[in-house]
């Protein structure tokens, strides 16, 4: 049996195939005679790698949908990037190296850069430099080669990773499921699993090593579990919870137009996505999302060598309002510090990166940067209903700072007779503890308030959550951060506004009760999680839960919170 990371929920029973490995992607040997010829040799392999690529994406419109065929938008843009080619040219130029060899030079220097950066999201988006190194290889190589030519039935693919170009190429009317070495619940594998229901367990470091082609395989994607091989009793087992995994599914499909209301009607909360970009949209409306919670505008930023101007920016922004209509959609600004840093910004290295020159107070002091991004969200309001949130807002100062940029950014549009939405609302992240208890003097300058409940976990309590050595002082569940959250929620409330929470603990169903109880408006998740979470508020009477968070906030330690709801189940 192997543990890894359950990517996209349900079990999957059948043969292994193991896709070939590409020959291209060698190293070339040598120095290069003719450095114009290569560079030359470079050049062209870009305009067909554009070329590749592009016809990539207008086959995965055709088979998925739009949506998912924007992350290869962001593989042309890389290409397109000038920082990107100066540098790989440079390594040919200066250490006299082949085309191939300056790619992978130049590529593994990018993604060594990203592959230091803790967040989960923005760390899997190594894979897409990774996949446009791939293709520069083979266009320069001249190769065709179809690593899935040999998959001709119905299979549980299994692999060391698969790139957006991987899943775009092979059928996907023939894969059960799938099983890497790498990757996570944000990379793109994990999301197109999830899009078309395909159980994934990803991460297994070594499955790769443990599997042949032709071997009986069980992945179970809702418990990361892979057995290969498995004995008799073993496939009985797991054949008897796909069964009922299916079943269930189809019962939690029949609640997708239903909304997320208590049983005894009184009390109804909105149920949101958490999106990295507009790709992420569609698997939210499949399952009735009322909206995008969070869109994590740093993917944006993250896939490439230079800042991303307006005008893109203001098309990424479009596409995911016009993909959730009639819906809105929350974009935090540029969150960008801590362990996510840009390679083309001259950000120094920091003693206590998560204290320091991070999220607003970067903005704050890059206002060019800070209104590019405004202005681009301003221009896309006019297709949607936008709403702009501010991250890591400590204090009334920012706060009010960042509104008077957001208000030159409206005058400015306003003097070009571009339209945007004049009443666009802005809201803040309340994950620092100095905002949430000065809640009552930050609500004034807010239309809402949306909980960041990592952090707001993490300050309150000083652990480091990435720390293993403390991480079981990490608690969602202690008192103090569950006083907080319900101060902020009571403190919008008396204003006339409502607070949401796009942290993880808003995606867990099993704190669903308490959330409610402590009676927050909006819970923005993963798409995967919604349904299970929208099943439990509808199973629920409403003085249950206020009861609930009533005893919760009456405790010491989150082992007593957590029995209670325990026996709350």
């Amino acid at each position: 049996m192997h543990k890894g990371i359950a990517a996209s929920r349900g079990i999957a029973i059948g043969r292994a195939f193991l896709p070939a490995k590409p020959a291209s992607c060698l190293r070339a040997s040598g120095k290069a005679e003719d450095l114009q010829e290569e560079i030359l040799r470079l050049d062209a392999a870009i305009e067909k790698a554009i070329g590749e690529i592009q016809a990539v994406k207008e086959k995965t419109v055709r088979e998925l949908s739009g949506s998912h065929g924007d992350i290869f938008d962001a593989h042309i843009t890389i290409l397109q990037d000038q920082t990107l080619i100066n540098d790989m040219e440079g390594a040919i130029r200066n250490d006299s190296n082949k085309a191939e060899n300056a790619v992978i030079k130049t590529i593994d220097g990018y993604c060594s850069l990203f592959e230091q950066i803790e967040d989960e999201y923005l760390k899997e988006r190594v894979s897409d430099f990774r996949d446009v190194a791939g293709r520069l290889l083979k266009c320069l190589s001249g190769s065709n080669e179809d690593k899935f030519a040999g998959l001709r039935e119905q299979s549980i693919v299994v692999a060391e990773d698969l790139t957006p170009s991987d899943t775009a190429q092979m059928d996907k009317s023939r894969v059960l499921g799938i099983v890497t070495d790498l990757g996570g619940r944000t990379s793109h594998t994990a999301i197109m699993a999830r899009s078309l229901e395909i159980p994934a367990v990803l991460g297994l470091k070594d499955i790769t090593s443990a599997v042949r082609t032709g071997d009986m395989l069980v992945v179970d994607g809702t418990a990361g579990i892979v057995i290969v091989n498995p004995d008799t009793s073993q496939l009985e087992e797991y054949r008897e919870k796909q069964n009922a995994y299916n079943l269930q599914q189809i019962k939690m499909r029949e609640l997708k137009h239903l909304p997320a209301q208590t049983k005894d009607g009184l009390r109804t909360v909105t149920l949101c996505i958490n999106i990295g970009g507009a790709q992420d949209c569609e698997s939210g409306v499949k399952i009735g999302a009322q909206g995008v919670g969070l869109f994590r505008t740093e993917f944006l930023y993250m896939n490439r060598a230079s800042l991303p101007g307006e005008d893109e920016q203001f098309m990424a922004y479009k596409q995911a309002l016009e993909a959730m209509k009639p819906y809105g959609v929350i974009i935090r600004t540029l969150d960008i510090g801590g362990d996510k840093r840009l390679p083309y910004l001259n950000m120094q290295e920091e003693m206590n990166p998560f204290l320091g020159f991070r999220a607003i107070r970067l903005c704050l002091e890059n206002p060019d940067l800070f209104k590019c991004q405004l202005c681009a969200i301003l221009r896309a309001s006019h297709y949607g209903k936008a709403r702009i949130m501010y991250p890591m807002i400590s204090g009334i100062k920012e706060l009010r700072e960042a509104n008077r940029i957001l208000r030159q950014c409206k005058e400015a549009l306003d003097a070009k007779d571009i339209p945007y939405d004049h009443d666009i609302e802005t809201g803040m992240m309340i994950e620092v503890p100095s905002a949430a208890i000065i809640a009552d003097k930050l609500v004034d300058d807010v239309d809402f308030f949306s909980i960041g409940s990592n952090d707001l976990t993490q300050y309150t309590l000083a652990v480091d959550r990435l720390n293993q050595k403390i991480s079981d002082l990490y608690k969602p569940l202690n008192p103090a951060v569950l006083r907080l959250i319900k101060h902020v929620i009571d403190v919008s409330h008396k204003a006339g506004k409502w607070t949401g929470m796009c942290g993880e603990m808003a995606g867990e169903e099993k704190y669903a009760p308490l959330l409610l109880g402590l009676g927050l408006d909006e819970f923005s998740m993963s798409a995967t999680s919604l349904l299970s979470v929208k099943q439990v508020i509808r199973n629920l009477e409403y003085p249950q839960a206020q009861d609930l968070a009533a005893k919760a906030l009456e405790m010491s330690e989150p082992a007593e919170v957590t029995k209670l709801l325990k026996g709350f189940y």
